[in-house]
């Protein structure tokens, strides 16, 4: 990867609905040179999709938190495909530490959180941090 290439990740974490003219414009490269770079980042896995940032608070998930579980052997989380699936489960993580894995979770409200923690339980002992603000919610990844 090259200047050019952290140029246009940048560009593209930035705003990922740019044309290639813009993003030509933006590196001065030909708009041909772009798209082939721009797709050789996504068949090489750098660029693995594009999305929309949305606001948890305002479609409705009111409630966000982060759930560890100590859990182990074959009712993990982690070796249970259907849990990923799960609407409420915005990311799973495996970590290191005491707990297993770690989730970011998102619900209406409080019932619902409770109904999933003790979905949650099934697999293991679950303690949970409720997200009460999010000061950094999302920034680009810079590169060296």
């Amino acid at each position: 990867m090259d200047a050019v290439d952290r140029l246009l990740l940048a560009e593209l974490q930035a705003d990922a609905r740019l044309s290639y003219n813009e993003l030509s414009r933006r590196v001065r490269l030909s708009s041909p040179a772009v798209a082939e770079r721009v797709r050789r980042l996504e068949a090489d896995g750098v660029i693995s999709g594009y999305h929309a940032h949305i606001d948890l608070d305002r479609a409705g998930l009111k409630v966000t938190a982060l759930v560890q579980i100590q859990c182990y052997g074959p009712r993990c989380v982690l070796r249970d495909p259907e849990v990923a699936a799960w609407p409420e489960v915005l990311q799973l993580h495996r970590v290191t530490g005491g707990a297993c894995c770690a989730l970011l979770v998102a619900v209406a409200g409080m019932a619902e959180f409770e109904r999933l923690i003790d979905r949650l339980a099934g697999y293991g002992q679950p303690s949970s941090s409720m997200i009460l603000s999010s000061p950094v919610p999302w920034r680009p990844v810079q590169l060296p």
